[in-house]
């Protein structure tokens, strides 16, 4: 099952229980100053949770192009993304917690739509404390659930209780609507790591679990003192990331090994000359950011690089891309040529992305030319700083990281990770000082 046919699936899926398809928000949100982009599905449908009418009804699904910045510096492991699509299932006041635990279980299940063994999915729930009580009925629809297949769920082993922190959604903000939520996962079957703990569970890290799907029963509104309202209507609100769901439905390790990514890793590797094999991290780093720059760029209400706010981040995303193609032995611009494999992986689910390809092209060319002469500029004079030292290389000062950025354009962040690798650090508070005085 292809990217394309799994979010098919589901759209087609929550089309039959009487659900209205709506397309994707933007990711660069509107009238909204608390984000630079949309970071959930449940974004931009937050004035439609808080009660205001929506013009398609009360049962709605996507699939909703999200963009998150807080994990840039992990891109490049196995599992974390900048850019990915979130499926999900609306109720605006309708349904609640029977109907859409049922129906998460029968698309994961049933033969007909994913077929999942049942074995392989545990559960968890909120356990309760002083704002929400324990979420019993969810235990209770859970049980009866994989009851229908004969397992037992025992409420401590396949469904699991946690506090906030793990089983508690929202708000987006500081205030707004939230409430508590039943998680799904999927067991790979790999062995418990006991450096993870004497036990796995759900929420370990040793890697055999996946979360794969969220249900979030949004009944309260949060306000600006702490406390929990009740909300007029109760809410539900969905989230299951598209490329986990097709990595566990494709039987492979990695998001990185599925199929929207596969003709993404092959042009890597006719550019570079390289391998997938031995140079994981630059061809992930590469497929991800560049990716995330493409649908930014090309959105409907796209954004080109800049030094601020969202184009300060579609630069980032780039230059990073552009350095790992550096190592990589790519020479020539190639981000737009990225790109363009992109716009036909997506473009017919996506329109914009086809619609938009020469500004997204033009673009990518304009920033990797302008980076190309930054890049070898200020690593010429960043080996030089590195080179006096008695041991073959002397720590970088916050002054020595602003002079770069100064007189360079050598950004900061890609200062950080190059000492990075060399077991170093920047005095950010330095560099602080030395912007302000500049």
């Amino acid at each position: 099952m292809t990217t394309n046919e799994l979010r098919q699936k589901f759209l087609d899926f929550f089309k039959e229980k009487g659900h209205a398809i709506i397309p994707s928000a933007s990711v660069v949100p509107e009238n909204d100053p608390t984000v630079l982009f949309t970071t959930a599905g449940m974004h931009p449908l937050v004035p439609y949770l808080l009660g205001q009418p929506h013009p398609m009804g009360k049962r709605l699904a996507d699939a909703q192009k999200c963009v998150r910045t807080d994990d840039i510096d992990e891109v490049g492991d196995n599992r974390h993304l900048t850019f990915f699509e979130m499926l999900g299932n609306w109720s605006l006041g309708d349904y609640f917690k029977r109907e859409t635990i049922t129906w998460s279980f029968e698309f994961l299940t049933d033969k007909n739509w994913l077929g999942i063994d049942p074995e392989k999915l545990f559960v968890t729930v909120f356990e309760g404390d002083e704002d929400a009580p324990q979420d019993e009925e969810s235990i209770g629809i859970w049980q009866g659930l994989f009851a229908t297949y004969g397992i037992v769920a025992d409420a401590g082993d396949r469904i699991r209780a946690y506090p906030k922190k793990e089983n508690w959604w929202g708000p987006a903000g500081l205030t707004g609507p939230c409430g508590s939520d039943t998680e799904i996962f999927y067991d790979t079957g790999k062995p418990h790591d006991k450096t993870f703990g004497e036990t796995c569970h759900q929420n370990c890290d040793c890697g055999r679990f996946g979360e794969i799907w969220n249900n979030v029963f949004m009944e309260y509104d949060k306000q600006a003192d702490g406390s929990f309202k009740p909300l007029a209507q109760k809410n539900v609100d969905t989230g299951m990331g598209l490329e986990r769901i097709v990595a566990v439905m494709q039987n492979v390790e990695t998001v990185y090994e599925i199929d929207a990514f596969a003709p993404v890793l092959d042009k890597i590797a006719g550019l570079s000359g390289k391998t997938y094999a031995g140079n994981e991290r630059a061809f992930r780093i590469i497929a991800d950011h560049v990716r995330a720059a493409t649908f930014i760029i090309g959105d409907e209400r796209g954004v080109a690089p800049s030094n601020v706010g969202q184009g300060y981040i579609v630069r980032r995303l780039l230059r990073r891309a552009i350095r790992e193609g550096r190592r990589l032995g790519i020479t020539e611009p190639f981000t737009h040529l990225v790109a363009e494999v992109y716009a036909g992986l997506y473009g017919e689910h996506y329109r914009e992305l086809e619609e938009n390809l020469s500004k997204i092209v033009d673009e990518m060319k304009k920033e990797e030319e302008k980076f190309g002469k930054t890049l070898e500029k200020g690593m010429k004079e960043l080996e030089k700083m590195l080179s006096v030292g008695a041991h073959g290389y002397a720590p970088i000062t916050g002054e020595q990281a602003f002079l770069l950025f100064s007189s360079y354009g050598f950004p900061l962040e890609l200062t950080e990770e190059i000492l990075r690798e060399k077991g170093q650090s920047v005095d950010r508070d330095v560099f602080a000082s030395e912007f302000k005085k500049h």
